[in-house]
């Protein structure tokens, strides 16, 4: 078994080990998402194996045959591929794992929660059409909690903090507000539909059902 030794990154470095992984069960089912320090950690404790696509087709690889194959694409990389630095040598970033005695399935719900619903609206204030960090941007009540609207994916948006105060305890008709995009639940997690779009991050395809892919990021 391969020993493995990662050169942690300072604060200010960019780091792979932070970037996400899918995670499947035993029978490849996509069931959620970790990162790149703990699916290496899985893959030397020898409890999954990393899932590699290649031309449409794709092959297992413990730790040890990864190493080799890492040291074969070294100098043929790619810009949609991160690299982990180690004693001695590199190692790809793994895109996908497969947990080898895991059977359970995905779970389902898709949780309604902050972090959702600012990745929902592309973390742009509903009514001004800005983007903002996440530190800048609250939550609004489309029909103000104090009229009877309630807390759900149909009646809360992304804001800033500057047009929330505009709004205060009215509706946007009320307050000559216009809303960009009418609110409604997404059909799976808005966080993961971000990742798909990102050609990092390609090879998901080929596991993610569209259909029933509701799990929370991790």
């Amino acid at each position: 078994m391969t020993s493995i030794a990662l050169t942690l990154p300072s604060q200010r470095q960019p780091t792979s080990l932070g970037l996400s992984v899918l995670v499947l069960n035993r029978s490849f089912v996509a069931v959620h998402i970790t990162n790149v320090r703990r699916a290496i950690t899985l893959l030397f404790r020898q409890l999954a194996e990393v899932v590699h696509i290649e031309e449409g087709q794709f092959a297992a690889y413990n730790l040890d045959s990864w190493r080799q194959l890492s040291a074969l694409q070294a100098d043929f990389r790619s810009p949609d591929q991160d690299w982990i630095r180690a004693v001695g040598y590199e190692l790809q970033a793994p895109r996908v794992i497969r947990l080898i005695s895991c059977d359970r399935g995905p779970r389902q719900g898709l949780r309604f929660n902050r972090r959702n619903v600012f990745a929902r609206d592309g973390n742009l204030c509903q009514y001004c059409g800005k983007n903002f960090p996440t530190s800048e941007l609250s939550l609004d009540h489309v029909v103000p909690r104090s009229r009877g609207g309630i807390t759900s994916w149909e009646n809360i948006v992304c804001a800033c903090v500057a047009c929330n105060v505009r709004k205060g305890g009215r509706t946007p008709h009320e307050a000559r507000m216009n809303l960009i995009c009418q609110p409604v639940k997404p059909k799976r997690s808005p966080l993961l539909s971000i990742k798909m779009g990102n050609p990092k991050y390609a090879s998901w395809k080929s596991f993610v059902d569209n259909a029933y892919w509701l799990a929370d990021l991790r």
